[in-house]
């Protein structure tokens, strides 16, 4: 899922050393809001040999479990740095529940072909709680647009790549690993092989590897196996539901995002148009046994625009709030919702996913020299450090403001009247689509930065007011 709301307050410059540097005014906004939720993780010291033993008679062998965006950008890049790869997946045609929104950069940053691509939403409209609506979209480029894709399309096109690079995929489950008692020694993996000869429950297999990346969701078995640590995290709930032609046609190329209280307390519900439906669905962290009546209030939002449809699938998925504690241990490393890759209001995961499976098949690659030498913990590790330099003072900036602006009704109706400011659908825009700091305009970010104040202030004024009546 994605919002687009809060973007224009953060974005990264992939290839800049100031990549982990937002807009001054705002960072500095939010660091006088609330000054105690920024903060970097403890590093931890990892003494690794100066140099890894060769390989003698075969190339570094990896498993990736989980054949989602993470698992599936991982072994392709594993395969073709020349690495022994086998990638396990239980459900090949599995569909999670997701608004399905990737952002331009990641078409061409992953080479996807846009037959995947469901629609090209090139308007957004963003609905306040008291259903004052402000639409977004009118700045973008001619070719620039946000693709809604099918989880269960988008994830076959990457196994599919990858296993064409060379990387083995065993549809099977992941059961357990047995950790090497040296540091030569290799892991263990059991699974349960579904081959469609051995029935229901599949036929007990093992497969031993030189590292691991789980990629495996965010009930991850492979985290709880390096004792990764917990996180918080919400819940999804999303209908899948066919629409009359002619209402349709209203969503052919806009994406709604609806805020308030009614469709979820900490979260926000959405309508995503997909090839011949929309996708209606809303999440929630603290009030999760609640998340069917937010549903129904999504539903109710959007009544007249989806009058007559029909739900053909009903799917629910606890969502990453954020990053695990740890996330390599020794030789295996977590990667997307595995790793707690997924924002804070935003709720945006499927290219966070797939660009953490790339690095750290990245530094398996170069740490093993294209599969010819063992890997150990330094290399596993450098994909981590390379992550949080690029990533996770967006990640903790976004935390911030999803404090600010979506824990109260009033703070809602404020990002809705921020919305309206054409500069502020500009930086949203720029940022969220090639993920980077868009070159903003010194004066302007002071001036937003005051409009975000006054809109707060406003917001909590008349929520005053109507406690009064």
């Amino acid at each position: 899922m994605a919002s687009f709301a809060l973007n224009s307050f953060v974005g990264l410059r992939q290839s800049s050393p100031q990549s982990r540097h937002h807009h001054s005014i705002i960072t500095t906004l939010s660091k006088c809001l609330l000054p105690s939720q920024l903060h970097y993780p403890r590093r931890l010291n990892v003494v690794a040999a100066m140099s890894s033993p060769k390989i003698v008679g075969r190339n570094l062998r990896v498993a990736v479990i989980g054949g989602g965006p993470a698992g599936g950008a991982a072994a392709r890049t594993l395969a073709e740095g020349g690495i022994e790869t086998f990638l396990i997946e239980r459900k090949l045609d599995n569909a999670k529940p997701c608004g399905g929104a990737i952002p331009l950069c990641m078409v061409g940053e992953f080479d996807l072909p846009m037959d995947i691509i469901d629609r090209r939403v090139t308007k957004m409209k963003m609905i306040s709680p008291s259903n004052v609506a402000v639409d977004i979209g009118r700045n973008l480029k001619p070719h620039e647009f946000v693709g809604m894709v099918r989880r269960e399309v988008l994830d076959a096109y990457l196994r599919d790549r990858a296993a064409e690079s060379g990387a083995t995929i065993i549809n099977g489950l992941f059961i357990k690993m047995e950790k090497p008692q040296d540091k030569m020694a290799p892991y263990v993996l059991h699974y349960n092989d579904h081959d469609g000869k051995s029935g229901s429950t599949g036929e007990k297999l093992s497969i031993e590897v030189d590292a691991v990346i789980g990629a495996d969701g965010a009930n991850s078995r492979v985290a709880k196996s390096i004792d990764a640590g917990d996180y918080q995290y919400a819940i999804a709930f999303q209908e899948r539901i066919k629409i009359p032609d002619d209402k349709m046609l209203y969503y052919e190329n806009l994406a709604e995002m609806y805020t308030g209280d009614d469709v979820s307390p900490d979260f926000y519900g959405w309508v995503f148009p997909k090839c011949d439906h929309v996708a209606v669905g809303t999440g929630t962290v603290k009030h999760k046994s609640d998340i069917k009546k937010f549903q129904l209030a999504t539903r109710l939002r959007a009544h007249d625009k989806i009058l007559g449809g029909k739900i053909i699938r009903v799917e629910a998925h606890p969502l990453p709030q954020q990053p695990r504690p740890r996330r390599v241990v020794e030789r295996v490393a977590l990667v997307g919702d595995a790793a707690g890759y997924v924002t804070k209001c935003a709720g945006e995961g499927i290219y966070f996913a797939a660009k953490s499976g790339r690095m750290c098949a990245e530094a398996i690659v170069k740490g093993s020299e294209n599969g010819k030498k063992m890997v150990n913990e330094g290399d596993m590790r450098r994909y981590v450090e390379r992550w949080d330099k690029t990533y996770w003072s967006m990640f903790k900036v976004l935390d911030v403001l999803e404090k600010v602006f979506y824990r109260s009704n009033p703070g809602r109706e404020a990002l809705v009247e921020l919305c309206r400011d054409e500069y502020v659908q500009k930086m949203t825009l720029e940022s969220y689509l090639y993920k980077k700091v868009a070159t903003g305009n010194p004066l302007e970010d002071l001036k937003m930065a005051m409009n975000t104040i006054g809109s707060l202030l406003r917001a909590n004024a008349l929520r005053k007011e109507m406690d009064k009546i």
